[in-house]
């Protein structure tokens, strides 16, 4: 398929964690669209981090976009020079304490949105984690830990019984294939 040409950009909200643009484009019919809005964020990592005992180790969290609170994988941004493995294995143990000797298992990484996002989530399944130590939270962070059997996680989201996000859930599935798989 043939790509659309921006005709004029302009920034709406230039921030480190997002850039909103106002773009004019042309399209291959020769259709212009003068109000397209793109979101730039950065690539995420996030993991599906389980325990010995085949826990999983989520994190609740308040989310103002949706004036709610949800249960999800810890997640984060890639900072500074990091590989995709560092900043997981730092997210993780930030907001949670817990840290595994096994290598994280990327499982895969796809476009967030990409009708209106720049950015793509890679996931990870951490195995055999154990806390070791405190969570290091940022100023802005309140995580409380929770455990749900991994085999349970699936059937109390499908029920409504908890409430997480799409990308969560889709750790989730993509991590029991892989698990699946290996048994």
């Amino acid at each position: 398929m043939k790509k659309w040409k921006t005709l004029r950009s302009n920034k709406l909200i230039d921030t480190e964690f997002v850039t909103v643009k106002r773009e004019h484009c042309k399209l291959p019919s020769g259709l212009e669209i003068d109000d397209y809005v793109v979101t730039e964020y950065p690539d995420w990592v996030n993991a599906v981090v389980m325990t010995k005992d085949q826990e999983l180790v989520l994190v609740k969290q308040y989310r103002h976009g949706a004036r709610d609170s949800f249960l999800e994988i810890p997640a984060g941004k890639v900072e500074g020079n990091e590989s995709d493995e560092e900043g997981v294995i730092r997210e993780v143990r930030e907001e949670t304490g817990y840290q595994s000797a096994h290598k994280p298992i990327c499982l895969g990484d796809y476009y967030v949105n990409p009708a209106v996002q720049s950015n793509k989530v890679k996931t990870f399944l951490i195995l055999e984690a154990e806390m070791v130590h405190n969570q290091d939270l940022d100023v802005t962070e309140d995580i409380h830990i929770e455990h749900i059997n991994f085999q349970d996680f699936g059937q109390l989201v499908r029920k409504g019984t908890i409430q997480t996000q799409l990308l969560s859930m889709s750790g989730y599935l993509l991590a029991s294939a892989y698990l699946s798989n290996k048994i």
